[in-house]
């Protein structure tokens, strides 16, 4: 006799375009371990519709007439126990995704990603897991370097990146500055001289130490540090 199942993740969908919606919900409705809960046409709607629908994950439109998405997830990941949020983009505005990414999103989708990987990164991001690739970590990265400004002077972001870092031990502090560099674990437990299992362990320290969400804001903060 087999155990019982665990319960299907919850999903709220948020998109002021109708199909977009409906797109999601039919493909995600014949997915078993996946339940949509709940609809939102704006961010306004959103604080309601989670309390209403108690999601795990919450699929988020960018681009709304009202209350814009980042917005938000900015207010979704100031409550005590908060859904993940998967930003829905066409990656086009990377500054935008990276205000979101900072907030606290869990990852983004292309718009015009095939059904299976939307699923595979719902249940990701529900297991706690981010779905970011370093591929993309890198992109943004990239972004950020390009971005920044020259011969700045005081930087408020800088002096806070500098005092969380300063926290980690010199290990940790190796593994950090390698998420900076867009490093996946494989890469970095052979720069390191660690096996992966390790450089997974350090990553999670990582996360709880500077009180992150994923291992591309640990990225964004060595970077606002300038360690990078």
């Amino acid at each position: 006799m087999s155990g019982p199942q665990a319960a299907p993740v919850r999903v709220l969908i948020v998109d002021d375009d109708a199909l977009v919606r409906a797109g999601l919900s039919m493909i995600l409705g014949g997915v078993p371990d996946v339940r949509v809960v709940g609809e939102a046409t704006d961010g306004g709607e959103v604080p309601a519709a989670v309390e209403a629908h108690a999601p795990d994950v919450v699929l988020m439109d960018i681009r709304m007439p009202r209350v814009d998405g980042l917005t938000a997830t900015e207010a979704l990941r100031a409550l005590p126990r908060p859904p993940e949020v998967l930003v829905l983009t066409t990656f086009d505005a990377d500054d935008q995704v990276l205000r979101a990414l900072r907030a606290g999103a869990a990852g983004f989708l292309l718009k015009d990603t095939p059904p299976a990987e939307i699923v595979q990164a719902i249940r990701r991001v529900a297991a706690g897991e981010a779905t970011l690739s370093p591929t993309v970590t890198r992109q943004l990265i990239r972004h950020v370097t390009a971005a920044a400004p020259a011969g700045a002077g005081a930087d408020p972001r800088r002096d806070r990146a500098l005092r969380l870092l300063d926290g980690l031990s010199e290990r940790e502090r190796e593994v950090a500055v390698a998420l900076g560099q867009g490093r996946t674990n494989a890469e970095i437990a052979a720069e390191l001289f660690m096996s992966v299992a390790t450089v997974k362990a350090y990553v999670s320290r990582l996360l709880t130490k500077l009180d992150l969400n994923n291992r591309v804001q640990v990225a964004l903060l060595v970077h606002d540090a300038g360690l990078v």
